[in-house]
């Protein structure tokens, strides 16, 4: 792929066997503006119980024979904004989230990366726990799995439609199945789905609006985790609404019959 430009910063990314884009923390250190080289590791050394084990990791040194380099993720790039106080930080960290994680989406479509070993497990135990035994239902599943997206078998899926699988697989409502064992109940429509469709969006608006800065004031190190867990689940939320939507549920019964975000 190209080499990565932020300013004047040429990245070189180091690419693994995991579809993700990954920057050495020195290079990161020149983006974020700051003289030495080591600067980044060092706040990873301060905050390293922020960082999960897919925002960074160790690896050799691909340019020098018996020493390693730390390595961040886009996420793990954009952790580390929070805790750098240098000017350019704020510009970079919108950098990371606009470029960055579009480069990797054109990535998967240009190479056409297909889901690997493990992606393919995770779908074949989703099928064989929703087909309980039954080879009607297995065949079914995986029919409508691969008609859904237009392949001839599951290993030629897409990697950038592995979620799309998971959830299609997860979801999808089998017309095999007896009449008895059908959901009576729209998920949608249970009470507790409702009150995290309305309310978790109300929370995310007040950590982004009031807390956050707030947390930032004080100079707290939590801020980066509170603002990256808010992402997640703000994202994971915005789906459930848009799928109740797509199954015709447009007001929250439960919540006043308020309309859905």
């Amino acid at each position: 792929m190209n080499s990565l430009s932020f300013n004047t910063i040429h990245f070189h990314p180091i690419q693994r066997n995991d579809d993700q884009i990954w920057i050495t923390s020195s290079e990161l250190a020149r983006a974020l503006g700051y003289a030495r080289e080591d600067s980044v590791s060092r706040i990873y050394d301060r905050n390293s119980d922020e960082f999960t084990s897919d925002m960074t990791k160790i690896i050799d040194n691909p340019q020098t024979v018996n020493l390693t380099v730390r390595i961040f993720s886009l996420r793990g790039c954009h952790l580390i904004t929070f805790f750098a106080r240098t000017p350019v930080a704020k510009e970079f960290r919108k950098w990371v989230l606009d470029v960055l994680e579009k480069e990797v989406l054109q990535q998967q479509i240009d190479t056409r990366v297909k889901i690997n070993s493990e992606q393919q497990a995770i779908l074949k135990e989703i099928i064989d726990r929703r087909c309980e035994g039954s080879v009607k239902k297995r065949t079914e599943l995986w029919s409508r799995h691969n008609q859904h997206f237009r392949i001839p078998r599951y290993s030629e899926l897409l990697a950038i439609h592995f979620q799309d699988a998971v959830d299609y697989l997860e979801t999808i409502q089998l017309k095999s199945q007896p009449e008895k064992q059908k959901i009576n109940m729209n998920a949608y429509e249970d009470k507790d789905v409702q009150y995290i469709m309305w309310y978790a969006p109300m929370l995310a608006r007040l950590i982004f609006n009031d807390i956050v800065p707030a947390l930032r004031a004080l100079d707290s190190c939590k801020v980066g985790s509170l603002f990256s867990y808010t992402q997640e689940m703000i994202g994971h939320v915005n789906t459930l609404n848009r799928r109740a939507k797509e199954q015709g549920v447009t007001t929250l019964e439960h919540v006043e019959n308020r309309a859905i975000y």
